[in-house]
């Protein structure tokens, strides 16, 4: 069956378009689009393939998709808007505003520490039910009874799924609207850029089917170490947080998981990293002070993540480039990837954005799919 492709692209950049029409034909992509900005111009809007995995229903050039952890940069967004507005402060623990959370030792965590993924709470020990991951108090309640899985700032480790609840709360707290209610009114859509936590009712219909794998949950293993047992709880406690069984139903795109169920456009995510490619503004409209963006575009942690297991490279919210994991090959380079592949960053060097969103669980560590296209954009540079 022929893969449906349609968009615009400049001349430029037609290595762009042969990368992506590759990445169906030779890398079993199912359904996905691709945005690319050049000094705040659009030079590349391709999207292809199937909105459903039985291929009933080709992709659409406005369709949604979940894009996972690329979220939890944009999410990041939110919390600036309320640190520039005085009604966060990363450097004040967070329980001066949200009391409970100071429980089991957690009284001197700030909000950079949680942003820059140092907090030691990337997961919740006490075993929750399946549907606890769309139960906003419970899970928020259950972080307040968590005590830090190592002393906190003394080591960073991915906050694979609490990172959304801590820090969707503590906008919660601070600013009296959710965290996707601030975006939605002080970030995406003023800059006119797709991109939804929390997804409207009316917007469903747009949104792309995930082929999600189909084995079973995963089943914790009879012994574990406490590293293991934290490892294994951040992503499996409960067992629904990473989308399995629930990715496609309309609880799942109506909730607000921070760091995992946001709903995007490849056009809105790339929209919106042209605006940080330049300084925090894009076509008159300021989503975030360029101060503030430079000190959360900063290198807060490095090294060998606690709960990873690999090299990671953190900012506040942003990921940042790494040789294990580059984000093009200029040095200033950050975003954020998304399980299976998504991703969008920003090359502030040379006012470059891109992002890009698909259907199909790929690789987590090293995607060839956003890989090869990355590549293919930097190739038209040259």
């Amino acid at each position: 069956m022929t893969v449906p492709v349609a968009g615009i692209c400049d001349a430029r950049f037609e290595r762009v378009r042969d990368a992506f029409r590759n990445n169906f034909e030779a890398l079993g992509e199912l359904g996905a689009a691709v945005t690319v900005y050049l000094d705040g111009r659009k030079v590349v809007d391709l999207w292809g393939g199937w909105a459903r995995p039985d291929r009933s229903l080709p992709w659409a050039e406005d369709s949604l998709v979940n894009v996972y952890s690329v979220g939890k940069a944009v999410a990041l967004l939110g919390v600036l808007h309320c640190v520039e507005r005085g009604l966060l402060e990363l450097d004040r623990p967070l329980a001066h505003i949200w009391p409970a959370f100071g429980q089991a030792g957690k009284a001197q965590i700030t909000l950079r520490q949680v942003l820059s993924h140092r907090a030691g709470v990337p997961a919740i020990a006490e075993p929750l039910p399946p549907g606890a991951a769309l139960d906003l108090p419970r899970m928020v309640a259950a972080l307040e009874r968590q005590a830090p899985w190592w002393e906190p700032g003394t080591k960073h480790g991915y906050h694979v799924n609490s990172y959304g609840y801590l820090v969707g709360h503590a906008v919660r707290v601070a600013a009296r609207r959710t965290l996707g209610q601030v975006l939605a009114e002080q970030v995406a859509g003023p800059l006119a850029s797709e991109i939804y936590l929390g997804l409207p009712e009316a917007l469903h219909g747009r949104v792309a089917d995930f082929d999600y794998p189909t084995e079973p949950a995963l089943a914790a293993p009879a012994t574990m170490t406490e590293p293991e047992r934290m490892r294994w709880n951040a992503y499996a406690n409960p067992p629904e947080l990473s989308g399995r069984g629930v990715i496609n139903s309309a609880a799942w795109r109506s909730a607000e998981i921070a760091s995992t169920n946001m709903h995007a456009t490849a056009r809105g995510v790339a929209r919106l990293y042209a605006a940080l490619a330049a300084g925090g503004t894009l076509d008159g409209v300021r989503v975030v002070d360029a101060g503030l963006l430079a000190e959360a575009r900063r290198e807060h942690s490095v090294g060998l993540d606690y709960v990873l297991e690999r090299p990671s490279r953190f900012a506040l919210g942003f990921q940042l480039t790494q040789p294990e994991r580059p984000l093009g090959p200029n040095p200033n380079t950050f975003g954020h990837h998304g399980a299976g592949g998504s991703l969008g960053f920003c090359d502030p060097d040379i006012g470059l954005s891109f992002g890009y969103v698909m259907n199909s669980m790929g690789p987590r560590w090293q995607n060839p799919r956003n890989r090869a296209l990355i590549e293919s954009v930097y190739a038209c540079l040259k």
